[in-house]
């Protein structure tokens, strides 16, 4: 069976995505960048499609992003590592975030490439852009803290408990405050969804 690249999003609902830049964008302004960041991150993963399936999983039903090669599916209710857990089933899949636009595809093949039973990508808040699973454990996810600078290590404790193997992959990082913005806006090579909306406003 061909492994799955599973990018999560949430729906394009003004007020509900990427609320910690909010208050410095305005809620449509980051709207659009939410938009724009996702376009790119599925765009990117379609360039994987010849080694794996490709999937968006949104935390409710939209069709904002109906695309031909990708498959889309809602997420169950739940915290992240149930929602992560229903979201790989009994398969080989690798879930990615929708926060890393400039991620180059390598990281993404290199953790599929792993042969640890969880390979992790770290980022530089502690927390990580995806996680690739050859196999899972219900309880690989117990304690985690989301959303929190111990997710990552937290993770990988909660699944070698579970008699997982577990490695790292390469490094990157999450925008998720203005400053990230910031250094998001200086890259050289941006994305064409995410460079237009910073062609389309002053630099943050």
């Amino acid at each position: 069976m061909r492994p799955a690249i599973i990018l999560f999003a949430k729906a394009p609902v003004v007020g509900r995505v990427k609320t910690r830049l909010e208050q410095a964008l305005g809620a449509e302004a980051t709207l659009a960048l939410h938009q724009a960041f996702v376009l790119d991150m599925v765009d990117k993963l379609l360039t994987l499609r010849d080694a794996a399936d490709v999937e968006l999983h949104t935390d409710i039903q939209t069709d904002v992003w109906r695309h031909p090669e990708v498959t889309s599916r809602t997420q169950i209710h739940g915290d992240l590592g149930l929602k992560m857990l229903h979201a790989i089933g009994q398969r080989r899949a690798c879930i990615v975030g929708s926060d890393s636009p400039t991620l180059p595809a390598a990281h993404l093949e290199a953790l599929l490439a792993s042969p640890a039973d969880v390979a992790l990508g770290p980022c530089e808040d502690g927390g990580y852009y995806a996680i690739s699973c050859r196999r899972t454990h219900p309880e690989m996810f117990r304690g985690v803290a989301w959303s929190s600078a111990s997710a990552l290590e937290q993770t990988e404790e909660a699944a070698r408990q579970c008699g997982l193997s577990v490695a790292r992959g390469p490094r990157w990082y999450d925008v998720d405050l203005i400053e990230d913005l910031r250094r998001l806006g200086r890259e050289a090579d941006l994305p064409p969804h995410t460079k237009a909306w910073f062609a389309g406003r002053n630099r943050p």
